[in-house]
């Protein structure tokens, strides 16, 4: 009998503990227009019956957001994780946290809507999406 294929994603990822759910607020550092959004679904998250979706550093999550601009406020959008509070370990050893959970809100094909990222972006997620990467200030 032969060894099955392996099937997974296209691209290679580094596993980060997952510090966000479905629920978690994020904080938008991007000037999109958004200040607070909610996390509400996790596409291609695969769990038990009844286990929240969860995500990492460089996920892309569904988040309704709950501040912001009147043109921005109860919109659905996709966001990208830049930061999580919750300690990840990274190849070399060293662990990583964040002060908060952060996120920027891009378009379905991975780009952008703001033009300007605020405050420290986690490299997973700056290896993940070249786009994010451009427009950080600092990627730590």
């Amino acid at each position: 009998m032969a060894k099955k294929e392996k099937k997974g994603l296209a691209y290679s990822r580094t596993r980060v503990s997952a510090g966000i759910q479905v629920g978690t607020r994020l904080v938008i550092a991007d000037n999109s227009g958004a200040k607070i959004a909610m996390v509400i679904g996790v596409p291609g998250y695969k769990g038990r019956l009844r286990r929240l979706p969860k995500a990492g550093v460089g996920d892309l999550v569904v988040v309704s957001v709950k501040k912001g601009t009147p043109q921005v406020r109860k919109q659905i959008f996709y966001a990208v994780i830049i930061r999580q509070r919750k300690p990840y370990r990274r190849k070399d050893g060293t662990w990583i946290f964040f002060e908060d959970n952060a996120g920027v809100i891009v378009t379905p094909d991975g780009s952008l809507k703001g033009t300007e990222i605020r405050g420290p972006v986690a490299r997973e997620a700056a290896e993940k999406w070249p786009k994010v990467a451009n427009l950080a200030s600092i990627i730590i």
